[in-house]
């Protein structure tokens, strides 16, 4: 079984034991955490969407660890006006692993 589900403003195909990296939600590491934003379940040829979501579905996940991803580097110019600027940014992010879909019900 797997389902789509939706969080950060991302949209995630996620199996039972797959670990995934989402962005940051304030849970404590080791912490189960329930992710109610299902689009989308599907089981072999069956196959439930939602309008926009299934109501009674959700899936249930834990919380591995918390971190940041690279560095990207971002760098901007203007020829001929003596303009550059660098920047960096580093992304927070979660690190869950999907322990369990449930679909009670779901239309």
């Amino acid at each position: 079984m797997y389902a789509v589900i939706k969080t950060g403003g991302k949209q995630y195909r996620v199996v039972a034991g797959e670990k995934l990296k989402i962005e940051q939600i304030p849970a404590d590491v080791g912490a189960e955490i329930t992710l109610d934003q299902i689009l989308m379940l599907g089981e072999g040829e069956a196959v439930k969407i939602g309008a926009p979501l299934l109501v009674g579905a959700a899936v249930k996940a834990t919380v591995l660890a918390h971190g940041r991803h690279d560095k990207i580097r971002i760098f901007k110019m203007r020829r001929r006006k003596h303009y550059q600027k660098h920047q960096g940014h580093r992304q927070n992010y979660t690190e869950i692993r999907i322990d369990a879909i449930t679909a009670s019900n779901a239309a």
